[in-house]
């Protein structure tokens, strides 16, 4: 193309945003925010007068989203009235797409906050955080040589389907793959796999995007874990996702040195180094979202295996009753958090919500006349307000060390990790009997469980009587995808297993049948199920005998303990998951179970 016919076009753009700008409805912002937003005559007078104070005057709207007086969606929709452009809240899956982004680069779309898509009629849009930007608009323009047109649209909402462009499918890590030079690349690290070797091609494009386009995959897909597996013929990426592993992508194995060390280059770990495990952190911002991650890399003999755990920020700040404590489990929960002093126990194995039912609690006493400390391995998430220590073996900082040092800080909640010996344990329950709120996890499969566990570890029935207010057993069980859920009518087996008399009449239980949203698996996301021991006089009575966890057990259900279970046997009965998931999770229960 000529460029005469280029300035022409550009012209014409420039044309096209003039004819936008001259649709102005009111040339005045402040006075379509007092109509339309939560905007008051003083405020609009405040961030003028400091408008006017200000040397390099910034714009009157982002004076007042920075002052929390009205949001960038309202000063947006403002903008887009005065100049006659359309507002739109979310550009779809369907509306994005990678062709029309040929020839534009993915860093000038995220620094100018802009997206260009075709509306339904085949004509393009360019949806920009900032309308007024005419030089961006022009440079899409030109690029896309084509008529377009501006449209508001929230920087969130832009970069999400910037996001969704690059990295939304499968392809894309298979383009990334395509993209390297197997006979050079490839080749270079099987006859020399050397450090710097590794380096040159770990910075490279296409591994980048690889390692980009499989995290992004993973956010979407709520993936807890991602598995990088190298094996003899291929290398695997598997996605944990509401506890089950997926397989997501399989390469040649070749390019598990590359993909290892650019994961290492991320978590700051040594790329030299391939004969010991690394453990390191790193942290990822896709669209608004930021995420930690905890890298771990294990030598293996087909070579390194990583496995990245995705810490999500918002998973931390759940409240109590996002949880699923069943009403009355989540009043008496309520109300053992509230106590002054004493021992509340969580238990169960890795991976059953722990962790986020203790961050939970704190949360919910997370006030400012409270001194909350922490003693973790390793920290998971940070809490605002909450003073959290890291155990560090290395230099003999142990839970038992940490604790003991935590004791004169005059903390008002102790949290304490995991209790692993006597040492420790006797700390938490010194503190616990001198006026401290302590929380703690142990590795045990039922609430009654633990009572034993501590005995065994040699502390004294009346230590452990006087100081363990309540013992919480849990595990998670997958929820049916809202999606693709339908009713079925149970056989009378599977009543049986329930519990449920069949002579009660007719029975619906629900189940997912699989579709887009849950990746066919039927479920989408997790709860929580529970078994809450309190200990009252009469199971301290058999503390102090020494009972074992069978007999405690057995009077804990006598005196109204509902188990894992039968809580679990609610929530199927409630069509919030499915008597297989329940069945899964609590097999140290088993019973018979017919189809």
């Amino acid at each position: 193309m000529g460029v005469n016919q280029r300035a022409a076009e550009s012209a014409a753009s420039r044309q096209c945003a003039n004819a936008d700008q001259s649709l102005i409805n009111d040339p005045l912002i402040g006075q379509i925010l007092l109509r339309q937003a939560s905007l008051t005559e003083r405020q609009l007078a405040d961030a003028l007068a400091a408008q006017r104070a200000q040397q390099a005057r910034q714009k009157l709207g982002r004076i007042l989203v920075e002052g929390g007086v009205v949001s960038e969606s309202d000063v947006l929709r403002a903008v887009a009235q005065q100049y006659g452009v359309p507002y739109i809240e979310r550009i779809s899956v369907e509306q994005s797409g990678r062709a029309i982004l040929t020839g534009l680069r993915l860093e000038f779309l995220h620094k100018r906050s802009l997206l260009p898509f075709r509306d339904g009629d085949g004509k393009v849009l360019i949806a920009m955080a900032d309308p007024l930007d005419v030089e961006a608009f022009d440079t899409v323009a030109n690029v896309l040589q084509e008529p377009c047109r501006r449209a508001a649209c929230p920087v969130a909402a832009i970069e999400d389907a910037l996001s969704h462009c690059y990295y939304q499918d499968d392809a894309s890590a298979s383009q990334a793959l395509d993209e390297l030079d197997v006979n050079h690349d490839i080749a270079r690290i099987s006859m020399s796999a050397k450090a710097e070797d590794l380096l040159d091609l770990a910075q490279r494009a296409p591994i980048i995007k690889l390692v980009n386009t499989v995290l992004f995959q993973a956010v979407r897909s709520r993936a807890s874990d991602v598995h990088v597996e190298p094996y003899e013929q291929e290398l695997k990426i598997r996605f944990r996702i509401d506890g089950v592993l997926h397989d997501r992508l399989s390469a040649p194995s070749q390019y598990a040195a590359a993909l290892a060390s650019r994961l290492k280059i991320m978590a700051s770990l040594d790329i030299a180094e391939h004969r010991l495990p690394q453990d390191g952190r790193t942290r990822i911002k896709i669209g608004d979202k930021e995420v930690d991650i905890r890298v771990s890399t294990i030598p293996t003999a087909a070579g390194e295996r990583v496995v990245l755990r995705l810490l999500d920020a918002t998973t931390a700040r759940r409240s109590l009753g996002e949880l699923g404590f069943p009403p009355e489990g989540e009043r008496q929960f309520r109300r053992l958090i509230q106590m002054s002093h004493g021992i509340i126990l969580l238990t169960g194995p890795t991976g059953s919500g722990k962790t986020t039912t203790l961050y939970a609690a704190l949360s919910e006493l997370n006030t400012e006349e409270l001194n909350i400390l922490t003693v973790e391995d390793p920290i998971e998430y940070r809490l605002t307000g909450v003073g959290q220590m890291q155990v560090q073996p290395k230099v003999e900082l142990t839970f038992a060390n940490s604790l003991r040092h935590i004791l004169r800080q005059d903390p008002d909640v102790i949290m304490v990790g995991e209790i692993r010996d006597l040492e420790t344990a006797e700390i938490a329950i010194r503190a616990a009997l001198t006026g401290h709120l302590v929380f703690s996890t142990l590795h045990t499969n039922d609430s009654a469980s633990a009572v034993t566990r501590l005995l065994d570890m040699d502390i004294e029935p009346y230590l452990v009587s006087s100081s363990v207010m309540a013992i919480i057993a849990q595990r998670l069980v997958r929820v049916i995808c809202p999606e693709c859920k339908c009713a079925y009518t149970p056989s009378e087996g599977v009543l049986a297993t329930l519990g449920v008399d069949a002579g009660q009449g007719a029975i619906e239980l629900c189940r997912g049948t699989g579709c887009a949203e849950c990746l066919g698996t039927g479920y989408r996301g997790r709860t929580g199920i529970f078994e809450m021991l309190l200990v009252d006089e009469e199971i301290r009575g058999l503390v102090m005998e020494r009972a074992g966890s069978n007999i405690i057990k057995q009077c804990a259900i006598a005196r109204g303990l509902r188990t894992l279970r039968q809580d679990g046997v609610q929530k199927v009965l409630a069509g919030l998951t499915t008597v297989e998931e329940v069945l899964r999770v609590t097999q140290d229960e088993a019973i018979g179970y017919e189809e």
